[in-house]
């Protein structure tokens, strides 16, 4: 698998505050990968470095293998869509008069404004001025401009933010069939947790700058052991069990909850729970949301 965008030990400051700190990102072909991380994590201001709208202050960015700088850059960008913070569009044209401008500045065939279009499903309104978009229709307006020239490599900065529910799952799942209907490879970011899981095939987790977290999203959830929650006829003698037998347990929501067990474990502990007389209930397994293993990571909730 070919690796579309990595830095290495990039840095970027403003008066004196770092706000990406040494940031080695990996970004491999036809991937989604969730860029993940509160409000003021540095998403915005990483993605502007990649797309050389902002000067790392240190470090190194590779995109299709080439070294981000003014010599590469236009090479670099002409194969690169992007919709980074709002979309920018004329108010007073149409959708599809939008479009047809950024073709002509994207120098891309005009005939590619109405695919955008059926892609994005604005085919209905591409006759209605932008001004009178909704919220919903500017966002993917935004984003049929950045699939304008069929670009390999797709960074969208918190596309579904400020979208209602429907809006949200519309733009989600737009960007899921991206990849295998395009071969594009996307980086998206969000604070959404849930977002990011539902959409992303990989995901790094940002956090005051740093990448505490870097690889696929089912890698993810495999480094966070999931609970066992057991609930018995005698939850005072099963924890009795389950301590003389070297498992820790604590007592929740009518539940003992314990770290998860292998087979061969819950075997035995149902055999020992059996000849004591100590019948069980209910048995489940929580596996952590991507919620719990933020404040894992983190140590705190992310908003």
């Amino acid at each position: 698998m070919n690796t579309i965008i990595r830095t290495k030990g990039l840095c970027k400051s403003y008066h004196k505050k770092t706000v990406v700190k040494d940031l080695d990102l990996t970004v491999e072909q036809g991937s989604i990968y969730g860029f993940l991380g509160p409000n003021g994590a540095g998403k915005s201001t990483t993605m502007k470095m990649l797309l050389g709208l902002a000067k790392p202050t240190a470090g190194a960015i590779q995109i299709f293998g080439k070294t981000m700088n003014e010599k590469n850059r236009i090479s670099i960008l002409a194969n690169t869509g992007s919709l980074i913070e709002s979309p920018s569009y004329y108010g007073h044209l149409t959708g599809e008069e939008n479009l047809k401008l950024l073709a002509s500045m994207k120098q891309v065939p005009e005939a590619q404004v109405e695919d955008v279009l059926s892609i994005v499903h604005l085919n209905g309104a591409k006759d209605k001025k932008a001004a009178h978009y909704s919220f919903g229709m500017k966002q993917r307006l935004g984003l049929a401009g950045a699939l304008l020239g069929n670009p390999n490599l797709l960074l969208l900065d918190e596309p579904t933010n400020g979208l209602d529910p429907a809006g949200i799952q519309e733009m989600r799942s737009l960007i899921c069939t991206l990849p295998e209907r395009f071969g594009m490879t996307v980086l998206v970011s969000s604070h959404l947790l849930s977002e990011i899981d539902q959409m992303a095939t990989h995901v790094g987790i940002l956090d005051q700058g740093e990448l505490l977290f870097q690889d696929s999203l089912s890698a993810l959830h495999e480094s966070s052991r999931p609970n066992l929650r057991i609930h018995t006829t005698n939850d005072k003698k099963a924890s009795r069990i389950f301590k003389q037998m070297g498992f820790a347990t604590s007592y929740e929501n009518q539940s003992l909850v314990l770290d998860s067990l292998s087979d061969a474990s819950l075997y035995e502990v149902g055999k020992q729970l059996y000849a004591q007389e100590v019948g069980i209930l209910r048995i489940a397994e929580d596996e952590a949301s991507l919620e719990d293993i933020f404040l894992k990571l983190t140590g705190r909730s992310l908003s």
